[in-house]
């Protein structure tokens, strides 16, 4: 996996009581988080990045309230057309 530097400001590690190690698998949760929400991963890839199981990736997502389950209202209409 490529690596990126990232600059933040030196007193961050003290303000959030958080390890180099630590921010960094929050960063990286963070990010997967916010781009499922977006639609712009899916739950594997968003596990994948960051790095945890897909089980454990659908906990985090429910424990910051974001939808595990991701339709595009077209979609719906489709499988709604289907059940008729």
């Amino acid at each position: 996996m490529p690596e990126l530097a990232v600059p933040f400001p030196d007193d961050i590690l003290k303000t959030v009581h958080r390890t180099a190690d630590e921010f960094a698998a929050d960063v990286r949760l963070a990010s997967a988080v916010e781009w499922y929400r977006r639609g712009l991963v899916s739950q594997g890839r968003g596990a994948a990045i960051a790095g945890l199981s897909r089980a454990d990736f659908i906990e985090a997502l429910s424990a910051r309230k974001v939808d595990v389950i991701q339709f595009d209202p077209a979609d719906l209409d489709e499988e709604m057309k289907s059940v008729r």
